[in-house]
């Protein structure tokens, strides 16, 4: 049975710690996290799930260097593949230019259990900071962050309770105020497009802000249509054509990303239909790339690189010390109605 030892403490774990909490010697427990020596099978298994539950990484920077840290920042982020990131990542890296630090990045793929991994090498480094993408991890994620003795900032979203620092913008609020451009604009008949919602928490709690003004004005979304993967513009057009060809009479498409709205937007002008006076549309992210398409869709402004630039200033300004001091920071989101979401357009 492991003992409770929660981030009250205010210090690194130790090897006692876990010796402790499973019940066998220091050096048993060295033996097993280093993965040397002569242990047996139940022995190895009861320190490796004291470890867990207590959140203890080992530290694998040896000898005279033990007690120090690195000048590195651990950043954790579901994906590069999503063009979303990479802008954070130039955010941070240019808050951390002009300072000792520099950020490594890992990647998670939006699995729980990988960002496990994840984390646990890269705090096993003694990084002099973490800035990881979300509000949601597993058990043994969160033990590791609170029990890592270092400033960790958790980024993009403000919808919950942060281990240490937060800095991003509320999605439920995004999504509220989505819907109610679209129903303020005159359309009534919605369907929503977007990614599998149960790992990417974001574009749930969008969706869920979405659903939450329509039903507030009497409406709801008709028809949905989910995909896997990366966000890309095949998808969009994918998807956008199968919505349209089951439910034909929707006005109003509304997409998680702009990478698939982009997608949808070129399906409708291929097809002749009439953007925004037949179907509007709208994304989210306010992605800059996308300003060449033929009309310009409506979206939001995450604040990508903004909330790179000040989750790294917070590390920076905290770098040795064991916390960020529980910095908030909510940033709000732009609306731009763009050429698909104009008021008194809709039909």
């Amino acid at each position: 049975m492991t003992q409770n030892i929660t981030a009250n403490e205010n210090r690194p774990l130790t090897l006692r710690d876990v010796s402790e909490a499973s019940g066998v010697s220091e050096m048993t427990v060295s033996r097993v996290l280093r993965n040397r020596g002569d242990v047996s099978d139940a022995t190895r298994a009861k320190v490796l799930q004291a470890a867990k539950d207590l959140g203890y990484v080992p530290n694998k920077i040896a000898g005279a260097l033990a007690s120090q840290r690195v000048n590195l920042v651990a950043v954790i982020i579901p994906s590069l593949g999503n063009l979303v990131f990479p802008e954070v990542m130039t955010g941070i890296n240019d808050m951390l230019d002009e300072s000792p630090l520099q950020p490594v990045v890992g990647v998670t793929n939006y699995e729980p259990e990988r960002e496990e991994k994840v984390l646990y090498e890269m705090l096993s480094w003694r990084p002099s900071g973490v800035i990881i993408a979300g509000l949601e991890h597993t058990e043994a994620s969160r033990a590791m962050l609170r029990n890592s003795g270092i400033p960790i900032v958790e980024i993009m979203d403000s919808d919950g309770e942060p281990i240490d620092a937060m800095v991003g913008i509320s999605h439920r609020r995004a999504g509220r105020e989505m819907a109610q451009a679209i129903v303020g604009a005159g359309f009534r008949r919605i369907g929503f497009l977007g990614t599998k919602m149960p790992l990417d928490h974001r574009a749930r709690k969008r969706f869920e802000g979405f659903t939450e003004a329509l039903a507030k004005a009497g409406l709801e979304v008709i028809d949905q249509e989910f995909y896997d993967g990366g966000s890309a513009l095949v998808k969009g057009r994918e998807m956008t054509e199968a919505m349209l060809k089951r439910t034909p009479d929707l006005d109003f498409l509304y997409f998680s990303n702009d990478m698939i709205g982009a997608g949808g937007l070129l399906y409708c002008l291929d097809k002749g239909i009439d953007v925004p006076g037949q179907i509007g549309l709208a994304g989210f992210n306010g992605l800059r790339l996308l300003d060449g398409l033929p009309r310009k869709l409506a979206t939001m402004d995450a604040c990508r690189a903004e909330i790179g630039r000040e989750a790294a200033r917070i590390i920076a300004d905290n770098a040795g010390t064991d916390s960020s001091g529980g910095i908030r920071k909510v940033l709000t989101p732009v609306l731009d109605l763009g050429e698909t979401l104009r008021r008194g357009q809709a039909r």
